[in-house]
């Protein structure tokens, strides 16, 4: 796999020197998050998250399978990423790469571990037929911080799917389509988003939401996956020195505030989105 040229010295210095001065190169404050824009398609389930020029596509789908012998009441979620090679050229299709692999790990942990969506609620016949949803993630263009960007998306187009109404009758299911019964949401028990600070030096600078070039100069990374409700889903630290305590305990009460403020955004373009897909029924 190729390598991402590292930035030159200079410009290492300039932004080491502009953030020890409390100054990022695109004018955010150091823990503020970039705009976060969605776009919706007709087809339920599919969203586009932009995080500034970052970009990502997540499309949800769901198909009737037979549970686990050991989990007869249990439904399946999984996720599948992929990063195009568009997104970047270090990337190459058909290959995992380790960021690709430490990404789907930790958006696994965030949203399936997690319990985000009830998979007892995908029940339809217990130990014979649940609904398997599948959630394919697509990183389209990297500027920086694509996990944050992808687990909105995620958990948006969870929260944007509808899956089929279904009618049971004995050991007789029947699928009812979009026209014949309206579709039903997913119950999903909390959204949880990660949140990733990026750390430079022995000195602590912390940044929420690192640049394409704030990512390749930091020594490490925080990241936190949390929900509305304030609770902690996952934590974790990669690379860099030992944080103290008191460093990961602000990360999180700033990750807090940031994460509600995400959630009011998702919940506006749903509602959105809601508005605009009953106006062109009517």
């Amino acid at each position: 796999m190729p390598r991402e040229a590292d930035p030159s010295i200079n410009e290492a210095e300039f932004v080491h020197a502009s953030l020890r001065k409390g100054i990022r190169l695109d004018g955010r404050s150091m823990y503020d998050m970039r705009k976060v824009q969605l776009r919706f398609s007709d087809q339920l389930g599919w969203v586009e998250c932009r995080l500034g020029k970052t970009r990502v596509i997540a499309q949800v789908s769901a198909e009737i399978v037979k549970p686990l012998a050991d989990r007869p009441y249990e439904g399946f979620v999984n996720l599948t990423t992929e990063i195009s090679p568009m997104a970047s050229a270090v990337y190459e299709a058909g290959r995992a790469s380790e960021d690709e692999v430490l990404m789907t790990r930790l958006l696994e942990k965030a949203l399936r571990r997690s319990n985000a969506v009830d998979r007892e609620a995908l029940c339809i016949v217990a130990g014979q037929k649940v609904w398997s949803l599948r959630v394919d993630v697509h990183f389209l263009d990297d500027e920086g911080n694509m996990l944050d960007c992808a687990s909105i998306a995620a958990m948006t187009a969870l929260r944007h799917f509808r899956k089929p109404d279904v009618t049971v009758i004995g050991e007789e299911v029947t699928i009812h389509s979009m026209a014949e019964r309206v579709p039903v949401p997913l119950a999903i028990h909390h959204s949880p988003m990660c949140l990733t600070f990026a750390f430079f030096g022995d000195d602590s600078l912390a940044v929420l939401d690192p640049t394409h070039l704030e990512s390749l100069l930091c020594t490490g990374t925080l990241t936190v996956a949390l929900n509305s409700q304030s609770e902690i889903c996952v934590l974790s630290k990669q690379g860099g020195a030992p944080l103290p305590a008191d460093d990961v305990m602000r990360a999180v009460m700033i990750g807090v505030e940031r994460v509600r403020e995400v959630d009011e955004t998702v919940k506006r373009a749903l509602e959105l989105e809601k508005k605009r897909r009953v106006v062109e029924v009517r």
